[in-house]
């Protein structure tokens, strides 16, 4: 799901043709063909648990290219392992090691982006131009049907820009309530925000890897492709950075 991401983005937001995604996303173009046309994102039916699970070559030997990578974190960048050293020190140092060294460049390109070890950080400066808005839940007491709700939760989807804003009450903070009150506001205002601003909310954020990178809900993932808005993540413990507009930490491509 993120190589499908990742794909349209730079497909619909940045301009890039297919070739060029390709050639970026090591891939071919009918790959990128096939998932810029793809319009269901459902997610696919659970494999019956009598299939066989596939198993590689690799598997034995990926704890220790793991343990070497994560120690690559803490040394200097020309220090760090490359594919081709891996795979001298595994047929070195292991007995009977008879894997391909495609397949252990394979996993070590994976796991480095993984582990974020092939990026650095850059400093840009976040602007307000008509359209992005900043999504987020809040609490407020309101009654309904007469009953009173002491704290109930709401979400409001603002846009700096013209200082507006929308809001949609729910009973509460989750993921069903964000993507549903979202929907309500999109199909109500009639369209939909090039951009949208979020904190690291775990409703959305399941993780946040050391660098600026985060592991997102794959549900979010696909309501975002679906309605083809792009979603941007503050700093964490950093939530009024939208409205000071100070510069933020992004990764660098």
């Amino acid at each position: 799901m993120d190589q499908i991401h990742r794909i349209r983005e730079l497909y619909y937001q940045q301009g890039m043709n297919m070739a060029e995604i390709a050639k970026q996303m090591h891939c071919d173009w009918r790959t990128v063909r096939k998932y810029l046309d793809q319009e269901d994102f459902s997610p696919k039916q659970p494999k019956p648990a009598s299939e066989e699970v596939h198993t590689s070559k690799l598997d034995p030997y990926k704890p220790k290219i793991d343990e070497w990578l994560r120690n690559d974190k803490k040394a200097p960048r020309k220090q760090r392992h490359t594919a081709k050293r891996i795979y001298d020190r595994l047929k070195n140092e292991t007995e009977g090691f008879s894997v391909s060294y495609r397949l252990v460049a394979t996993y070590v390109k994976a796991k480095k982006k993984e582990l974020n070890l092939n990026r650095c950080d850059g400093f840009i400066p976040l602007v307000h131009p008509p359209g992005p808005a900043q999504a987020d839940f809040g609490e407020a007491d309101f009654y309904e049907h007469g009953q009173l709700h002491h704290k109930g939760k709401y979400l409001v989807l603002s846009f700096p820009y013209s200082n507006g804003g929308y809001l949609q009450l729910n009973y509460g903070e989750n993921l069903e309530c964000l993507l549903e009150g979202l929907k309500a506001m999109f199909e109500y205002i009639g369209g939909v925000p090039p951009e949208i601003w979020f904190d690291n909310t775990k409703t959305i954020v399941t993780k946040v890897i050391k660098g600026g990178e985060r592991k997102l809900n794959s549900r979010f993932i696909q309501f975002a492709e679906h309605y083809r808005f792009k979603a941007v993540f503050m700093n964490p413990a950093s939530g009024n950075e939208w409205k000071r507009g100070i510069q933020g930490r992004l990764p660098e491509e």
